[in-house]
C-alpha cells in the first residue's frame, strides 16, 4: 500500500471516528449532545437533521463508488465544521469547542485531497 493511499485511509477513517458517533447520538437525542445544542441555541429538528446527515456523509465516504455522492459529503461535513466552530466563537464557547472542528476539518481536507481517482468525481470533457 502506497504512503498517499495509508494517508487517505487513516485521514477517512478518523473523519468518519468523529462523524458517526456523533451522528447517532444526534439520532439517539443524548442529553449532553441536546444540551449542547441548546446552549447554542439551536432547536431539537436541527440535532436530528444533523444526525442524519453525519450519519449518512459517513457512510457515502466509505462505500465505494458514488463520486459526485462522496463530494456531496465533503461538502456537507465542511459546512458541518466551519458551522460548529462559528456557532461557538459566536456565543463565546471555550475556545477548544472553536479549535477542535477547525483541526478536524484539516484531516477532511487531508482525505479529499488524497483520495484515489477512483474516489474522484471525474469533470465532464
Amino acid at each position: 500500500m502506497k504512503a498517499r493511499e495509508i494517508g487517505y485511509w487513516v485521514c477517512t477513517v478518523l473523519i468518519v471516528f468523529f462523524m458517526l458517533p456523533g451522528g447517532i447520538f444526534y439520532l439517539m437525542r443524548a442529553p449532553a449532545a441536546v444540551e449542547g445544542m441548546r446552549q447554542l441555541g439551536f432547536p431539537l429538528y436541527v440535532v436530528i437533521l444533523l444526525g442524519v446527515w453525519k450519519v449518512l456523509g459517513s457512510i457515502a465516504l466509505v462505500v465505494p463508488g458514488f463520486a459526485l455522492l462522496k463530494e456531496w459529503a465533503y461538502a456537507g461535513i465542511f459546512f458541518d465544521l466551519t458551522g460548529a466552530a462559528w456557532a461557538d466563537a459566536a456565543t463565546r464557547g471555550a475556545w477548544w469547542h472553536v479549535a477542535a472542528p477547525l483541526v478536524i476539518l484539516v484531516i477532511l481536507y487531508g482525505s479529499w485531497a488524497l483520495r484515489p481517482a477512483s474516489r474522484r468525481l471525474v469533470a465532464a470533457s
